[in-house]
């Protein structure tokens, strides 16, 4: 096991490093002289409850893929949770709405105060290395894809080189990202959207939603 904890630690050094460099944007169609120096890696979320909507409808299908990602009762998004008032005031077909309603403050049922914070990225400015930490690190964010809310579970990623014999710049590219569709509770509850195969004009965003006590 301190074998995996090192490789562990070297990855998520990698990552920082990488995406301080500023080379890492995830929607890139075609990268020059790229050369993938490992097989694909997988990154995911551990531990994630199984929920489905009870309706199709979009803000049940919000609620219980944000219950999925915050993975505490009390703040959402079940009936008298902390969050459940601005989860339900929120536009579920937009993550960008749902990121503004979440932020900031609020009070649990029995008073004690949280703080949400939220990260709503738009394709083009969402970093493949901050992306793959955040997962290594337990954080699953919420994709917007077709108008559709996913809860994103895990990412297919690969290791890549790129430049010239005298500078050459690794980074990583996501191959897939690994969604549950929480509408279902079968087969279809797992989705799979594949850069070399979808269009990643229609996805619209992706949301992280972190909490603290106050």
């Amino acid at each position: 096991m301190p074998e995996l904890r090192s490789c562990r630690s070297f990855l998520r050094r990698m990552l920082r490093i990488s995406a301080g460099l500023g080379f890492l944007l995830l929607y890139a169609l075609s990268i020059a002289h790229a050369q993938v120096l490992y097989q694909d890696q997988l990154a995911q979320v551990d531990h994630l409850p199984s929920l489905a909507a009870r309706t199709h409808d979009p803000s049940d299908v919000l609620l219980t893929s944000l219950h999925t990602i915050i993975r505490d009762d009390a703040i959402c998004c079940d009936r008298d949770s902390a969050l459940q008032d601005s989860a339900q005031a929120a536009d579920p077909k937009s993550l960008k709405d749902v990121a503004s309603k979440l932020e900031g403050r609020h009070l649990l049922a029995d008073g004690r105060p949280i703080k949400v914070t939220t990260e709503f990225l738009t394709p083009d400015a969402v970093n493949s290395g901050h992306l793959i930490q955040m997962i290594l690190d337990q954080h699953p964010p919420l994709m917007e894809w077709n108008s559709h809310v996913y809860v994103v579970h895990g990412v297919v990623y690969a290791w890549t080189a790129s430049g010239s014999e005298d500078s050459t710049a690794v980074y990583t590219v996501i191959r897939k990202f690994l969604l549950w569709d929480t509408r279902y509770a079968d087969s279809r509850r797992d989705v799979v959207f594949d850069r070399a195969t979808d269009d990643p004009n229609k996805v619209q965003g992706l949301l992280f939603v972190l909490t603290a006590a106050q």
